[in-house]
C-alpha cells in the first residue's frame, strides 16, 4: 500500500515567482501529476513531462524532432505503470542537488536545484523570468536526475541537446 503523499504545495524559496507563464503552468501540472500519482514530491521527471506537453520552444530544441518528443512522452506516461514504479516512495536526490543547498517544500532536492539553476540561467542572459528552455537546460545539466534517466531510456543523445540549448540561449532576448 502506498503512503499518503506529502503536501506538494508552493515552494517558499522564492523561485516560482521568477518563471514565465509557461513554466508556471509546467510547475502547476507537475504538482498535479505528483499528487495524482501519489508521489511525495515534484521531481525532475514531472518537470520534463510538463515541459514536453506545454512548451513548443522545448519541443523544438530536441534534435530528434517530433518523433523523439513522442517517444519521450510515451516513457513519461508509463511512469505509474512501468519503469517509474521503482521511484515510488523515494526522494530524488541527484548530483546537482548535492552541490546546491536549500530545500523547497514539496520538491525533490534535484527538482528544486533545477528550478534555481533555470532562474540563474535566465538572469545570466538578462531575463527576469526563466523560460522552458532554461528549465530544460537545468535538467540536462544534472546527469543523475530522473529526467536524464528518462532521456537516456528514450534514446536521446544528450550532447546535441546541450548544444541546441546553448545556441537557443544565445538567440533568446531578455524578458
Amino acid at each position: 500500500m502506498r503512503s499518503r503523499p506529502l503536501s506538494v504545495g508552493r515552494s517558499d524559496a522564492g523561485c516560482e515567482d521568477r518563471v514565465s507563464e509557461v513554466v508556471a503552468a509546467v510547475i502547476a501540472g507537475a504538482r498535479r501529476r505528483a499528487v495524482r500519482d501519489g508521489d511525495q514530491q515534484i521531481d525532475t521527471a514531472h518537470l520534463l513531462h510538463g515541459l514536453l506537453e506545454s512548451d513548443p520552444d522545448v519541443r523544438e530544441v530536441f534534435p530528434g524532432g517530433p518523433p523523439q518528443v513522442v517517444r519521450l512522452l510515451g516513457y513519461l506516461v508509463q511512469r505509474t505503470i512501468g519503469y517509474g514504479l521503482r521511484w515510488s516512495g523515494t526522494v530524488e536526490c541527484a548530483g546537482a542537488a548535492r552541490v546546491v543547498g536549500g530545500g523547497m517544500a514539496g520538491w525533490s532536492p534535484a527538482a528544486a536545484a533545477a528550478l534555481r539553476a533555470a532562474v540563474h540561467r535566465a538572469a545570466s542572459r538578462g531575463a527576469s523570468r526563466a523560460g522552458g528552455p532554461d528549465l530544460l537546460a537545468a535538467l540536462v545539466r544534472d546527469r543523475e536526475c530522473r529526467a536524464m534517466e528518462v532521456l537516456r531510456r528514450a534514446g536521446v543523445t544528450v550532447e546535441p541537446l546541450v548544444t541546441a540549448l546553448a545556441a537557443e540561449k544565445c538567440q533568446q532576448s531578455p524578458g
